[in-house]
């Protein structure tokens, strides 16, 4: 008999409204958050393995013990005291550094693949409370759909399902690091603070331009007044059409919302030929479980 290996889909999200209430004690800050997911993914393929290794087709993302999937592994095998080890294969799609939680998403491909390769058993909220232990947008990216981020980010509350949309993601060739972005960040430049009550309102009737409207990014403040070529992106987007636009969590990425892929196609076409942008065009997606892509295939 061959080995197994599993095959997952680890797909990015962006936040549609991003609000920050106050430094905790423990050094984090207490955030209040609508994430989305979207359809734009990695590929986690795993397979068993003596030890713990990981490979990806970006010779720039360090695949050792800082890399988040290997943590999520490593993470595994200490807890449950598993001997088996893990080879795990990264195909990139989500660009890296860009406020879309491509390794988080990774690390919850990792820990869901492995709870089922390595038949733990353990349930979405174990798996979310470990998550949380490798980073706080982990917990989201196994929950995955659109969903309140309290807390550090891991304290998560199920929302109705914004409506489907056509979303355009732009990168601007910066990388921006999200401790320095929380570092700089200063409340009492904030004069409007995220309508989050009325985000929630309008997703649960099911209201996308209601929703489009109350898009808004506290930490917008930090990151486009030290790049104005963030804010000239999201600018470009509404000119060419987007219903709305935003930076995804603390940048670089933008992303526009359009009702439809022939609107979202536009939008992206006239970024591609005006600006130096990394530019794809996907849409909103639900959760992440067994939807995500999840194939199991025998060697």
């Amino acid at each position: 008999m061959g080995k197994k290996q599993l095959v997952l889909a680890a797909r990015a999200k962006i936040n549609l409204a991003l609000d920050v209430l106050y430094r905790r004690p423990d050094g984090f800050h207490e955030v209040a958050m609508i994430m989305q997911t979207v359809a734009l993914a990695d590929t986690v393929a795993l397979a068993d393995a003596p030890g713990i290794r990981v490979s990806a087709d970006r010779a720039d993302l360090d695949c050792g013990p800082v890399n988040l999937a290997w943590r999520a592994a490593a993470l595994l095998r200490e807890r449950y005291g598993i001997a088996r080890g893990v080879e795990i294969t990264l195909e990139k799609k989500i660009p890296l550094a860009a406020g879309l939680a491509g390794g988080s998403a990774d690390a919850a491909a990792v820990l869901r693949g492995l709870n089922s390769l390595w038949e733990l058993g353990l349930s979405p909220p174990a798996l979310e409370e470990l998550g949380a232990l490798l980073g706080s947008d982990v917990p989201f990216c196994l929950r995955g759909g659109t969903a309140l981020a309290t807390g550090r980010g891991e304290a998560l509350t199920t929302l109705p399902a914004l409506p489907p949309a056509w979303v355009v993601l732009a990168k601007p060739p910066l990388a921006v690091s999200t401790a320095w972005v929380y570092e700089n960040y200063r409340a009492e430049r904030i004069s409007a603070r995220p309508d989050i009550d009325g985000m929630r309102a309008c997703l649960a009737r099911g209201d996308l331009p209601g929703v489009a409207a109350r898009l808004a990014n506290v930490l917008a403040t930090v990151t486009e007044a030290a790049y104005p070529e963030i804010a000239a992106l999201r600018a470009a987007m509404l000119d060419y059409g987007a219903m709305a636009s935003l930076m995804s969590g603390s940048g670089p990425t933008v992303f526009g919302l359009a009702a439809t892929r022939g609107q979202a196609e536009k939008i992206a076409a006239g970024l591609r030929k005006n600006t130096a942008a990394w530019v794809t065009v996907t849409k909103t997606a639900g959760g992440a479980g067994g939807e995500n892509g999840t194939t199991v295939a025998t060697d």
